[in-house]
């Protein structure tokens, strides 16, 4: 008979991938490094394949160790969601969540789908807002959980997500070619479009804001329209848009943290129930697509 893979060694090996060190990951999963190594001696035992490899003075995933972890995340994430069916099926009441609006738009079909599937009386009361607008409310008590673009300043957030940010322009244009580069881009707060910035002072490039907006739909329509180049997160690109890099003249920038904040001054079971569908809904955190370099503050 085939033993099955244990879940605690599973979330341990995601802590490992996740914060890059043993130590980090210990602290995560509330054990002590002698522990974690032990758990993971177990799994590679298990599979019959080494998971680690030594990289200088680190510990760095084999391909064996890659192709577990995807593994992993999806047992892992079954697993939740297995027990989320049989505990939230009497939930009723309300919940209130906060997202950006373009993070409205690309993930709420899908968590909205999962979460009430299985909690058909629960209602969720969705405010779009900008990140730091929505760490507001969840500080008053206005909103049980909120999906931000993660802000180091802010605090209490939960990673469940990370994207690389890219330079977009319109397919069928060539507005990237023009000088001063027109950029569409967020409020002067928006740390995406301090980045833009940096990023083209750095090459020596000039630039001028034309357009300027909260809204995403607002800085797709401009980017669409072939009237500026902006920055979005790989989920937000739109067919119609082209992707520009270093062989365009335009350099690399910083990746994108997507986390969830939590009302911790008055934690429900609703709350808790949405946060479990949220995640599941969002989380890409595989090894080979995290980039690990400090992610950055947005709209």
């Amino acid at each position: 008979m085939a033993v099955l893979l244990d879940v605690d060694q599973l979330k341990a090996l995601i802590a490992i991938a996740d914060t890059g060190s043993f130590t980090r990951a210990a602290e995560i999963v509330h054990k002590t490094q002698s522990a974690i190594s032990m758990q993971m001696k177990r799994l590679e035992e298990r599979i019959g394949r080494p998971i680690f490899e030594r990289d200088g003075r680190s510990s760095k995933l084999t391909d064996d160790g890659e192709r577990l972890l995807d593994y992993a995340r999806r047992i892992v994430r079954l697993n939740l969601e297995a027990l989320a069916s049989f505990t939230e099926a009497d939930l009723a009441g309300r919940v209130r969540l906060g997202l950006p609006d373009d993070y409205a738009d690309r993930y709420l079909p899908e968590i909205l789908a999962r979460f009430s599937a299985s909690n058909p009386r629960v209602e969720v009361a969705v405010i779009c807002e900008p990140t730091p607008m929505l760490a507001e409310r969840i500080a008053t008590g206005d909103l049980d959980l909120a999906i931000i673009t993660h802000v180091e300043a802010l605090g209490g957030a939960a990673i469940i997500r990370r994207e690389r940010l890219l330079w977009v322009t319109s397919a069928r244009h060539a507005v990237h070619e023009s000088t001063p580069l027109p950029l569409a881009v967020g409020r002067p707060t928006c740390n995406w479009r301090q980045a833009a910035a940096l990023g083209l002072e750095g090459l020596g490039r000039p630039f001028r804001v034309l357009y300027s907006s909260w809204n995403s739909n607002a800085v797709g329509a401009a980017v669409l329209a072939g009237l500026a180049v902006s920055v979005l997160p790989e989920s937000a690109v739109r067919p119609g848009m082209r992707i520009l890099g270093p062989s365009d003249g335009f350099p690399a920038l910083p990746s994108v943290k997507i986390g969830l904040m939590r009302n911790r001054h008055d934690p429900s079971v609703l709350a808790d129930a949405l946060a479990t569908h949220i995640i599941a809904s969002l989380d890409n955190l595989s090894g080979s697509e995290i980039e690990r370099i400090d992610g950055i503050a947005a709209e």
